[in-house]
């Protein structure tokens, strides 16, 4: 991480253990629920090695009530929050904040992204890379971001897409195959 200096906390939620690191500028990571606090500081602690732990800010404290507050199932949006994404190229940086924007309990595409971004098809591979090296998932929800035709697509979090369904649901999204209309008889 360059010559940046680093703090973190490791805080429980209802979800489990996160954790979030920050710089002067802004929050750098943030590390979605693991059942212990070690293995949240381990995942944590390789992208920002390093990294002092420390009371957080008024900023970052806010951020961390919030983040609790999502894992409660209140509705909560992570957009004001300001990040330190200094070491992402220029692209990435465009499809963080275009991301950034999509509401609590929506969802779009990968191709839908890259197209409102002004990019073909083709595209939508970088804004998967970009998901998948999201530095701070779930303030950028790329968790709202599916693969073509509304599939879950992947999720580098632990637990994978079953994390990213978990999350979905806990804003109202349900991906399942629909519920039937009527119920079979048994004969």
């Amino acid at each position: 991480m360059g010559q940046t200096a680093h703090q973190y906390l490791i805080f429980e939620t209802a979800a489990g253990f996160c954790g979030i690191a920050w710089s002067e500028r802004g929050i750098t990571r943030f590390q979605l629920p693991t059942k212990s606090a070690e293995a949240t500081a381990r995942l944590l602690l390789r992208r920002v090695p390093g990294a002092e732990p420390q009371e957080p800010p008024p900023a970052v404290a806010e951020a961390v009530a919030a983040v609790k507050r999502y894992f409660e199932g209140e509705e909560t949006d992570f957009s004001g929050f300001e990040l330190d994404l200094e070491e992402q190229d220029s692209l990435f940086k465009q499809i963080y904040a275009a991301t950034r924007m999509i509401p609590w309990g929506r969802t779009t595409t990968y191709g839908a992204l890259a197209k409102e971004l002004g990019a073909g098809p083709e595209a939508a591979r970088d804004v998967g890379q970009a998901m998948a090296k999201n530095p701070v998932a779930l303030i950028i929800p790329c968790h709202r971001v599916l693969a073509a035709g509304g599939k879950v697509g992947g999720f580098s979090a632990p637990g994978g897409a079953s994390t990213k369904l978990r999350m979905l649901e806990l804003e109202g999204v349900h991906l399942g195959p629909p519920e039937p209309a009527q119920q079979s008889l048994a004969f």
